[in-house]
């Protein structure tokens, strides 16, 4: 099993969601967050006074999958969260040891 960490721009949530259920994918935990990577924030105007905005906001999605379907996932998100510029955001991908519904008691694969 696989934990996918996407962080990526607000406005492609629902795309992605959206891409990922159609998959066969509905399970995610979704945040909101703020963070900056190489680009180092952002530099605005306001009434004529220019202000550096240097965390920006982000949705971080986590999901938990099979490790056979992680290729998929990651491709979907990829395909659905990319504009090309600057900011579009990373995915993380690390084993996961074990996984239990608490509602069952299900351990392992069945769990997800």
């Amino acid at each position: 099993m696989k934990r996918i960490i996407a962080i990526i721009r607000p406005d492609k949530l629902e795309e992605v969601k959206n891409a990922l259920e159609k998959e066969g994918i509905p399970g995610m935990t979704v945040e909101e967050v703020k963070g900056r990577g190489q680009q180092l924030g952002i530099t605005e105007s306001y009434r004529g006074k220019d202000y550096k905005v240097d965390l920006l906001p982000k949705k971080r999605l986590e999901i938990v999958v099979k490790s056979n379907i992680v290729d998929l996932v990651v491709e979907t998100i990829v395909k659905n969260a990319q504009t090309g510029d600057i900011g579009d955001g990373k995915i993380f991908i690390s084993p996961v040891e074990e996984v239990v519904r608490i509602r069952t008691g299900e351990k392992g694969e069945n769990a997800i």
